[in-house]
């Protein structure tokens, strides 16, 4: 099983439409560790690591968000493993 760790910056219209939560359930249901969090420049920030094809669907699915949100743009890079990572947490 191939581990990938991605750092994932959503923009748009993302913040204050359970964005997060719904990215929580989204990445549990996909078996993905890391977390989620706002930031102060109106994205939302993700560290995502789970199995490639996992991350693969995970990215697709952050294109388009929970039902209100209006994603602009989504970048997308790679990050440094975490092993310490044990589940999918919002963060503050």
């Amino acid at each position: 099983m191939n581990i990938t760790t991605k750092h994932i910056v959503v923009k748009g219209k993302v913040q204050g439409v359970f964005f997060r939560k719904h990215t929580k359930q989204k990445a549990e249901a996909l078996n993905i560790t890391g977390w989620v969090r706002n930031t102060d420049s109106g994205h939302v920030e993700i560290l995502a690591q789970g199995t490639e094809d996992a991350i693969t669907q995970f990215i697709q699915w952050c294109k388009e968000g929970s039902p209100k949100a209006e994603v602009s743009n989504v970048d997308v890079t790679s990050a440094w493993p975490n092993p310490g990572l044990k589940s999918f947490s919002i963060a503050d």
